[in-house]
């Protein structure tokens, strides 16, 4: 059974800077691609950034130049830098991982982001 945990969230001012860890049970390597997406509330869950194992990235267009995602083979994590925040950042951030084969979705449980003055 794969498992997700993340862990990073929390409360930061207008401009700062978080960064946000996935942790997968087992190797990343047979993820076809993992990712992070968010939900604000009353919205829904949105695509923020997603590496694939070839190591390519996509960004939602809202994110581009302010966050970077990346990850850390030996460690089987996958970050979120999240620099020049803002408010309408503020959401619960959820990792996600596609198995290679069989495009299975995984998900953690989700970290708060929460940007405010």
């Amino acid at each position: 059974q794969v498992q997700l945990v993340e862990s990073g969230g929390g409360l930061v001012q207008p401009g700062g800077s978080l960064r946000l860890s996935c942790a997968a049970s087992g190797s990343i390597f047979r993820f076809y691609a993992m990712g992070w997406y968010r939900q604000a509330p009353g919205k829904q869950r949105e695509l923020v950034a997603r590496i694939f194992r070839t190591a390519s990235t996509n960004y939602a267009d809202s994110v581009k130049g302010r966050f970077t995602i990346s990850r850390n083979n030996a460690k089987n994590t996958v970050y979120l830098q999240m620099n020049s925040l803002k408010p309408e950042d503020t959401a619960v951030y959820y990792c996600n991982a596609v198995e290679d084969g069989s495009l299975l979705n995984y998900w953690g449980q989700g970290t708060q982001v929460t940007v405010s003055s």
